[in-house]
């Protein structure tokens, strides 16, 4: 990889279950990430906060389309992906091609995976994987009023306007 950061799914195993095996407390996110903003960065300092080092899985592009809609995203899942590994609170990056992150949490055997504010637990469809795994899911780190939805609102509304 040109990024020491950005790893295919098969080798972040391998790093994760080494770090584990170290004692390392393992923290995930997952996440669009389309347009990185603010409030992206909060949350994830304050994911990694929570243990030794983040790992975060981004969705690629084909279910970026499917979650978000034909429009997005709006910035490809290698910018995506290499934006998120410029950030210091981010030690991994992997894209993952599903819908959902079940299969990676599943592979990964996170020790913490955490999810932002505008989720509950029971909305969390990948908790009973990680849970499963001896894993805790945490929800309600966000940012209010920082969003990319909210961000692209922004921009239509202040270019429409010229």
């Amino acid at each position: 990889m040109l990024n020491k950061k950005i790893y295919p799914r098969n080798q972040l195993i391998e790093i994760v279950q080494q770090l584990k095996a170290d004692g390392k407390t393992v923290v995930t996110t997952n996440g669009c990430f389309d347009v990185l903003h603010v409030g992206h960065l909060r949350y994830l300092q304050a994911a990694q906060a929570l243990g030794d080092l983040l790992v975060v899985g981004v969705n690629s592009d084909d279910s970026v389309r499917v979650l978000k809609g034909e429009n997005r995203p709006l910035v490809p899942e290698d910018e995506r992906a290499e934006m998120l590994a410029g950030l210091a609170c981010v030690d991994y990056v992997t894209v993952f091609p599903e819908l959902d992150p079940i299969d990676l949490l599943s592979a990964l055997k996170p020790n913490i995976h955490v999810k932002g504010g505008d989720y509950t637990i029971e909305q969390v469809i990948e908790r009973h994987v990680v849970e499963s795994n001896g894993g805790k899911v945490i929800v309600g780190l966000n940012v209010p009023g920082k969003s990319t939805t909210d961000l692209i609102e922004t921009i239509q509304e202040r270019y429409n306007e010229a």
